[in-house]
């Protein structure tokens, strides 16, 4: 080989090192820390099965973008692009580059860069040149609206036999769940006879971790009698505990016991003395109980 191929490859390979476009997004623990109502991104991508919340972004070329966030969309496509125009973004799509702010960021502008009514069936992985969301949302709430069912992925003029048929499959596997609207980020679920309450918590996950260890130490980490503490999820950077209450109760039964743990929690959030013996081995016991979710 020439020199001055040599000299060619060398600067073409430089290109792709300092390209962002090129280069593979940085795993991020945490992807939506810095956006107001946090908990509920990571209810979206992680916790809850079928809903729907609407946000605004501005695009990178200025343009605001309307936009319905979903959890999920038929086949575990990334976005559709409706043929009335509504563009809808899953959360929960397959795609993942290790930063999920950046994925659901590349489906919004994969989305509205296509025509209107174009299913994506697979979105380009972002990039460290994909913006983030935290880039294209201002400082607005999210406010998701839970579903019994996933008939919101189409519109009535939409259903075909085939159509109505796999929604109807896929509604049978749902699981049930209720937003505890008292609480932020408690949603009350229904799971092979088994009823569960998740609580997804805004807080560092080690503190949190330490905060409820001083709480089960304690005997303060339960909704009362008949409930239990099972562990915890590590969803997306933050802790979501996991409550088993009683199977024939409904979630607004146990609003007044989870607004009295959320206040024990807060107050051991501000603790700061050393752990005793017993608070370490309830800390020990979360964390070896814990799962990470993705």
């Amino acid at each position: 080989m020439g020199k001055a191929s040599r000299r060619k490859r060398q600067a073409q390979g430089q290109g792709t090192k300092t390209d962002p476009e090129q280069q593979r997004a940085p795993f991020v623990a945490r992807p939506f820390e810095g956006l107001a109502d946090e908990t509920e991104w990571v209810a979206m991508r992680e916790i809850v099965p079928a809903a729907t919340a609407p946000v605004t972004l501005t695009l990178p070329d200025g343009n605001p973008q309307q936009v319905t966030l979903t959890t999920v969309l038929p086949g575990a496509m990334p976005a559709l692009h409706r043929a009335d125009g509504e563009i809808l973004v899953a959360c929960q799509a397959r795609t993942s580059s290790g930063d999920a702010s950046r994925d659901i960021a590349q489906a919004v502008i994969a989305a509205v860069a296509a025509e209107p009514g174009t299913p994506l069936t697979s979105v380009r992985p972002a990039t460290m040149g994909t913006p983030r969301l935290q880039d294209l949302i201002d400082d607005q709430g999210l406010t998701p609206t839970v579903h019994e069912d996933f008939s919101f992925w189409m519109d009535q003029d939409e259903v075909t036999p085939e159509a109505a048929a796999a929604l109807e499959q896929t509604n049978e596997a749902a699981v049930p769940t209720v937003k505890i609207e008292e609480l932020p980020s408690a949603y009350w679920c229904k799971m092979g006879g088994r009823t569960y309450i998740r609580w997804i918590l805004p807080d560092d996950e080690d503190i949190a971790v330490v905060a409820l260890a001083r709480l089960q130490a304690a005997g303060e980490h339960t909704l009362g009698d008949d409930t239990e503490l099972l562990g915890a999820f590590r969803a997306a950077g933050l802790l979501v505990p996991v409550l088993e209450v009683s199977p024939d109760t409904e979630a607004s039964d146990h609003v007044e016991a989870l607004l009295a743990l959320q206040g024990r929690y807060a107050e051991a959030l501000g603790q700061d003395d050393p752990l005793t013996p017993q608070e370490r081995r309830a800390r020990e016991g979360l964390i070896s109980r814990q799962v990470t979710l993705r």
